[in-house]
């Protein structure tokens, strides 16, 4: 037996002889590597770009974009067309995520970010075929940037926040090329009066936050008809025909929970043995709301709105009292509320006083046929003092007032970042221009390949200027030397709304804020896919 058992282990270890296969991955991974990935993803990146680059500039044209729900949007906002899209790619992938971090952080400019992220990696694109590492034009990239930071303050221009004609001139530049163009003056003067209405002064200095402004698409009338409002204006359900009306000058409370009486906490049955202990117990529920109503009564509250469910029978007592109730606010329309009213949102009717108490200057209700959606309009008015306010787009509903509500969007994100920065920069692609004339000149202190990168940089920053030159229909090469001859620092040159070069008018500018995170968003997202030398693909493509 032990003959035998040597004679098979022997005969296992010879079968077993050599190096096995390692199978760490699944059989159709794919892995690729070499210059060949970087070519790709480039490609990929540009391509992303260039269905951007016609919908840029006052000039820029508009996509539609068919949803496989079957719906339309027709727009030819960046961030709009970039949340739409099914992107796959992970080179196209990290341009959403570029969008969707320059639609946070400033609102606008999205567009503007992608085309110059696209048009730096076709630059590397140029220099890897020559032989550069990406290692090498990462380096050169990361110094152009740190001139760009270092100079664009020499760029820009030190305003008054509370400047309604410099906000204006900020509004009406962010509405260029949007639907909003076609009443940019009325626009323009909306989002500089809301701004101006929510700014407010924060450790002895002006502020102020988009989030105060919200929009409302009226759905009648045309859009000469908008309208700023020192209040909020709400689509809910008017619970009674006799709450229909003006109210004004009333006191308000907001509280956050429902409106009823005082719930048990713990479950409980009663068990009624006759007709008199039944209605003891109805007289009792009625006493806590007689209560309740005279408590507000008391602080003389004319006007109460709820987050929650309003208990049906409350309501008829407050309404008998000629007092106003709505309920199911969300919780940003209870915040805007108490801002515009000067309330404080109490947890519930039981922990109200007087200090939550605020004041509003009127409240109008109006009642609407129903359809498959709510109609009615409730419109809070809280007066000068009102720290929210509202842009009523008048309009039909649809695609067209989507569009002009995004534009307006954007306006308002650029003037509540002049206010809080106080730093403009000039349009027309006037400080790309600049900068990418700064860069050129630093780039021959530097006698290594990185200068290659930096002058790859400057290039990179002109596609915005070259490309309002194209797409005002002029030709891109004689006009965008013309513009690198007249730059000079001492006037800012950059491209009208016809493809011309010419000094750019003080009313088209942008927020500092908004240019500068751009560029840096984009060269970041740039040099990221540059660092990428290999892709695998779990799923064999």
């Amino acid at each position: 037996m032990k003959h035998v058992l040597v004679r098979r282990i022997g005969n296992c270890m010879s079968e077993g002889e050599g190096t096995p296969p390692v199978v760490i991955v699944r059989p159709e991974t794919t892995i690729s590597g070499g210059t060949a990935v970087q070519e790709k993803m480039i490609a990929a990146a540009r391509a992303f770009a260039d269905i951007l680059k016609p919908t840029f500039g006052p000039r820029g044209l508009d996509k539609m974009l068919y949803k496989t729900d079957g719906t339309t949007a027709v727009t030819n906002d960046g961030a709009k067309i970039v949340a739409e899209l099914m992107v796959k790619h992970p080179a196209a992938k990290a341009f959403v995520s570029l969008a969707e971090s320059q639609e946070n952080s400033c609102g606008d400019g999205v567009t503007r970010s992608l085309l110059f992220c696209g048009e730096l990696l076709a630059e590397a694109d140029r220099l890897i075929r020559m032989g550069l590492h990406p290692l090498t034009i990462v380096d050169g990239y990361l110094a152009a940037l740190e001139i760009v930071e270092n100079e664009i303050s020499s760029c820009s221009t030190s305003i008054n926040s509370e400047d309604q004609n410099i906000l204006e001139s900020i509004a009406n530049t962010a509405l260029r090329g949007k639907s909003a163009d076609q009443n940019i003056g009325l626009f323009s003067s909306l989002a500089s009066v809301a701004t101006i209405q929510i700014s407010r002064l924060v450790d002895g200095k002006i502020h102020a936050n988009s989030e105060d402004i919200s929009m409302y698409l009226q759905g009648t009338g045309g859009l000469n008809d908008s309208c700023v409002i020192q209040g909020v204006i709400v689509r809910r359900r008017v619970l009674l025909d006799r709450l229909e009306g003006k109210y004004e000058n009333s006191r308000i409370a907001v509280i956050s929970g429902d409106l009823s009486p005082r719930s048990l906490t713990r479950d409980a049955e009663i068990e009624v043995e006759n007709p008199d202990q039944l209605s003891q117990f109805i007289d009792e529920q009625e006493k806590l709301r007689s209560s309740l109503v005279q408590k507000l009564l008391n602080l003389d509250i004319q006007a109460i709105i709820s987050g929650g469910e309003i208990d049906r029978d409350l309501l008829h007592h407050l309404a008998d009292q000629g007092i106003f109730v709505a309920g199911e606010f969300d919780e940003s329309e209870l915040r805007n509320l108490a801002s515009s009213t000067g309330s404080t949102i109490a947890s519930s009717i039981h922990h109200l006083d007087n200090t939550d108490i605020g004041f509003a200057k009127e409240i109008s209700c109006l009642r609407k046929s129903s359809t498959d959606r709510v109609e009615d309009e409730i419109t809070i008015l809280g007066g000068k003092s009102s720290n929210v306010a509202t842009i009523v787009v008048g309009g039909v509903e649809g695609t067209a007032g989507e569009e002009v509500i995004r534009g307006l969007h954007d306006a308002i994100r650029s003037t509540t970042l002049v206010v809080n920065s106080g730093k403009i920069v000039p349009g027309g692609g006037s400080v790309y221009a600049t900068l990418s004339s700064n860069i050129r000149t630093a780039s021959e202190q530097h006698s290594n390949r990185a200068r290659l990168a930096m002058e790859a940089f400057s290039r990179a920053l002109e596609v915005i200027p070259s490309t309002l030159i194209e797409n005002a229909g002029v030709d891109v090469l004689d006009t965008l030397l013309s513009l690198r001859a007249a730059t000079n620092g001492d006037e800012n040159w950059g491209i009208n709304e016809n493809g011309k070069v010419e000094i750019i008018e003080p009313s088209i500018v942008h927020p500092t804020e908004t240019i500068l995170n751009g560029i840096i968003g984009a060269t970041e997202a740039a040099c990221g896919l540059l660092r990428i030398d290999q892709v695998i693909s779990a799923r064999g493509d």
